[in-house]
């Protein structure tokens, strides 16, 4: 029938592009591929457009990777942190790497691309604000705002890289700890079995605990 042919090769419009949406597939698309796997191409091809639809509503990648960095920190969920200085620096130090952790694509972005996000600042002033009512000068609460960030982006970069090996090897288990040489390294060798174990632990509250103490005046 006249028409038929061609009703049969449209699939339907393509989904309405707006901002939302595209900040939404892309931060669909980070969590499954990485911060290596988003591209405007790839993007679009995600949401059955073109690339220049999708630069009607976003200038261009990194203004993208803004909105992105910006809608997370604005869902971030309000919290309650204790009224002792020493404990609610902790505290936030903690939510701040398990905020992280649902989203690890956000490290991965801000260690190759230090984008400035107004709407994650409150942390960081929480973090800072607790280490100089801990007796810290401006200088020093800086300091330990940066060992903690940089032990957070440590501990998760380290954590998402084991995973993708993981998954490729399908093995939590380094294989090379079954060849340590037992005379030279006598303490290693004794706990090889329980290597992977051991070292696939979740100890980020021991480890920010530990960095707290460690950089704050004594009580």
């Amino acid at each position: 029938m006249p028409g038929e042919t061609d009703r049969q090769g449209k699939v339907g419009r393509p989904p309405r592009l707006s901002q939302d949406a595209i900040v939404v597939a892309a931060d669909r698309l980070l969590r499954t591929e990485g911060a290596d796997g988003l591209s405007m191409r790839r993007l679009a091809k995600e949401l059955g457009s073109t690339p220049m639809a999708l630069y009607h509503h976003v200038r261009d990648k990194d203004e993208l990777l803004l909105l992105l960095l910006e809608s997370h920190a604005r869902h971030i969920p309000r919290r309650e942190f204790s009224d002792d200085p020493r404990a609610r620096l902790l505290e936030v130090a903690c939510a701040l790497y398990e905020g992280l952790a649902e989203r690890p694509w956000i490290i991965e972005v801000l260690t190759s691309d230090p984008l400035f996000v107004p709407s994650a600042m409150g942390m960081v002033e929480l973090i800072v604000a607790a280490a100089v009512d801990c007796g810290c000068s401006t200088e020093e609460a800086v300091d330990v705002y940066r060992t903690i960030w940089y032990y957070i982006v440590g501990d998760l970069i380290i954590r998402v890289n084991r995973e993708r090996r993981k998954v490729r090897l399908e093995s939590a288990i380094d294989p090379t700890m079954d060849r340590l040489d037992a005379e030279e390294l006598p303490t290693l060798a004794a706990i090889a079995d329980q290597w992977g174990e051991l070292t696939h632990r979740d100890t980020h509250r021991t480890g920010l605990a530990a960095i707290v103490n460690g950089l704050l005046p004594p009580r």
